[in-house]
């Protein structure tokens, strides 16, 4: 064991004086804290701290490392219950979204994140989705790199950059879950693909003839491409442009993908016009909680008035915000 320099500190005050030191980032972590008579051996990085009496010590190393950044982040007390509990990881890139508050502590918050999570090359401030390609606004706080990854789900390894083209990877139960769904030899579309998770995915678990993955992107037809190539899919035929036209020169779909929530409904019409019957949709929604299920009546009207008969399953994905969801629709052609 190596000699490590400690405060000795009464044990009644141990655990106060050990959170006032990791929140100052004073606290060495490496080391074990151990007790000696009434009193407490907690290891520091500082030389000395509130006049407490500084002494070398044997100390064994620590067994386990923090898991929780917040718990190394080097930001002050009274900001602590400010830092984000969750992050977007895609493969080695994080990103998180700060208050104001704590963007002039970016740069610990960041070194924090990289600190405790050895997985990660890079971390990045999320300000953001922004743009009609659907591309977040980033700023790199730690690590090296850009923000070019790629990111593993069951068995598939997805290239893209979120920088530069939209992709989701909360998503990823979500897009098991259809493709277990599929049946040998449909036709799928994607009409707002991204870098074509979903058909990536789809053809690497189930058999459908095809699914033309479609956005406005042309970034994303480059990693669409790049995605079928690298996971060895023949199936996916990536395309720029508007769904909402492109559709009608496609043949009849088995099945749709809507994956744009904040405004996925406004294209569910032309989605209806180029499904089977018995065909369903897949579409995506993020609403107030207490205005879906008059949502879900309203899309039943709508369509019907287009001459298109409707059902609607749907569940409950992920809270949005203290009053709105992410819900997933089924809807199925009659």
């Amino acid at each position: 064991m190596d000699m490590t320099r400690c405060i000795r500190v009464p044990k009644k005050e141990g655990e106060p004086v050990r959170s006032r030191l990791a929140a100052e980032g004073d606290l060495d972590l490496d080391s074990r804290i151990r007790a000696d008579g009434d009193f407490l051996l907690i290891p520091i990085l500082c030389d000395s701290f509130e006049g407490y009496e500084v002494v070398d010590a044997e100390m064994q190393e620590q067994g386990h490392r923090p898991t929780d950044y917040r718990d190394v982040a080097q930001v002050p007390g009274e900001l602590r219950e400010t830092l984000p509990s969750s992050f977007d990881v895609v493969g080695d890139v994080a990103m998180i979204k700060l208050p104001d508050e704590l963007l002039p502590y970016k740069h610990t918050i960041g070194d924090a994140l990289l600190k405790v999570n050895h997985s990660l090359r890079t971390v990045f401030i999320d300000s953001g989705v922004k743009g009609e390609f659907r591309i977040r606004d980033l700023e790199q706080i730690a690590g090296t790199g850009s923000s070019e990854t790629v990111h593993k789900e069951f068995g598939v390894r997805l290239y893209t950059d979120p920088s530069r083209v939209y992709f989701n990877p909360r998503l990823s139960t979500e897009r098991s879950r259809i493709a277990s769904l599929v049946r040998d030899g449909e036709v799928i579309i994607d009409m707002f693909a991204g870098v074509a998770p979903f058909g990536t995915v789809i053809c690497r678990l189930a058999h459908p003839e095809v699914v033309y993955s479609i956005d406005l992107n042309p970034e994303a037809e480059h990693f669409a491409r790049l995605n079928a190539e690298k996971n060895h899919v023949k199936q996916v035929v990536p395309m720029t442009g508007d769904s909402s036209k492109l559709i009608y020169d496609l043949p009849m779909a088995d099945r749709i993908i809507m994956n744009l929530p904040q405004i996925a409904d406004r294209f569910l019409r032309y989605a209806m016009d180029r499904l089977k019957s018995g065909g369903v949709a897949h579409m995506y929604k993020i609403i107030e909680r207490e205005e879906f299920p008059s949502f879900c009546d309203s899309l039943v009207r709508e369509m019907g008035e287009l001459g298109h008969g409707i059902s609607i399953s749907s569940s409950e994905l992920k809270t949005y915000s203290p009053t709105m969801s992410v819900y997933s629709m089924d809807i199925r052609k009659l």
